[in-house]
């Protein structure tokens, strides 16, 4: 597998299309490609791991096997297919058996002991934004966090590739293995939840 290129990407990468392009060259065995391929979907699975995993040094070795994975499973990607879905599914398939392992058991209090520190970024505030704003937004963010962590992991996932991710219930339903329906059905709990979540923080006394 080439060299991973350190640190984060900057810049907007590249297109679908050139990111599609790419795959078709790696999974032709031209290892140029992977830088082109690195940048289009290290920052995407990243977030979306860390989404799933909550803790970053986490989220960064299942990155790691994610792409190690992607070098091995190139020579199945099928010419023209779309890299990111089949991207999105590897990497999901990679926090599944993560968390089917003895080690997820054994890390399971570690990861609750850093809940607090290793969550997704923080909501930024720039000059001119008003603190009470900032400090909403920041709750919020957390009782989300927190909600999607109780979440049944298929719900989760559902939720996060759609939400957050941006895919369609199709790509969804392909990345998970499941029905269209099933994918809308587990959405649908997941917003339900996440709603009634937000619903009992508003209701708190001093909000």
């Amino acid at each position: 597998m080439p060299e991973a290129i350190p640190g984060r990407v900057t810049g907007s990468g590249p297109s679908e299309a050139e990111l599609d392009t790419a795959m078709d060259r790696y999974a032709q065995g031209e290892d140029r490609a992977f830088s082109v391929v690195h940048a289009g979907l290290y920052q995407r699975m990243r977030l979306f791991l860390l989404r799933l995993c909550r803790t970053q040094a986490l989220a960064d070795d299942l990155l790691q096997e994610t792409f190690l994975r992607i070098h091995r499973a190139r020579g199945s990607f099928s010419s023209g297919a779309k890299v990111v879905p089949w991207a999105y599914a590897i990497a999901r398939n990679v926090h599944t058996d993560f968390v089917r392992s003895a080690h997820a058991r054994r890390t399971s209090s570690i990861e609750e002991a850093h809940e607090d520190g290793d969550g997704p970024p923080e909501v930024p505030a720039g000059p001119g934004t008003d603190a009470e704003e900032v400090t909403i937004a920041r709750q919020t963010a957390k009782v989300v966090e927190v909600a999607l962590a109780r979440l049944p992991p298929a719900q989760r996932e559902a939720f996060v590739l759609i939400r957050y991710e941006g895919m369609s219930v199709a790509d969804t339903a392909r990345i998970l293995g499941a029905t269209e329906n099933a994918v809308k059905l587990r959405a649908f709990h997941a917003y339900e939840a996440l709603r009634a979540a937000l619903g009992i923080e508003k209701e708190k006394p001093g909000r």
